[in-house]
């Protein structure tokens, strides 16, 4: 059996199972959508990889990513996370997980759901670049630039063109898989 062709930067097993079953594949559901944000926002300044390592400690430690339940988390809580050592210890990225719950509800509030609001950035269908290699993929789009302002205007922290471009990525917003790997045709 020929070996698959991937996305470069998908090396070893968990990235690959990732990227097989996850990345560029879209998102609608809102709890996924919570969890993508605050993953997102927790790997500023780290590899994703480091995140996907610790994805299980951090559904945990934030209640299976219910904002719900995050929304009010206390001063206890955040002490509790800054010493539990499966999450990245971060005063400022697990403050603003709480925060950002909120701004989510409220959002989903006024929206219905996460995901209309969401989906209004790319015209509610995924952006599909087939680029030819990585050099090719931007950091940041227009689109991850107006989703950044509008999100911080409603209160949401972590959450810049860089942050929210890798995010339209992780949830299918944007598919950036280059034309030569094997999910390009499977989708």
């Amino acid at each position: 059996m020929p070996k698959k062709i991937r996305c470069p930067w998908a090396e070893g097993e968990l990235y690959q199972a990732y990227h097989d079953s996850e990345w560029g594949r879209e998102v609608h559901d809102d709890l996924i959508l919570f969890e993508f944000l605050i993953l997102e926002g927790a790997q500023a300044g780290l590899s994703w990889i480091t995140i996907l390592k610790k994805r299980d400690a951090y559904r945990q430690a934030f209640a299976g990513f219910d904002p719900n339940k995050v929304q009010k988390f206390n001063d206890a809580d955040v002490q509790n996370l800054m010493s539990n050592e499966g999450i990245v210890r971060n005063r400022l990225k697990i403050q603003s997980a709480i925060g950002n719950a909120k701004a989510f509800l409220a959002v989903q509030k006024e929206f219905g759901s996460f995901d209309t609001y969401l989906w209004q950035f790319v015209g509610g269908k995924p952006i599909v670049h087939l680029r030819k290699n990585m050099q090719e993929v931007p950091v940041s789009t227009p689109e991850s630039e107006a989703m950044s302002r509008d999100l911080k205007q409603r209160g949401f922290k972590f959450v810049g063109p860089t942050i929210c471009y890798a995010f339209m990525q992780a949830c299918g917003l944007v598919n950036d898989h280059l034309r030569d790997c094997w999910t390009t045709s499977a989708h």
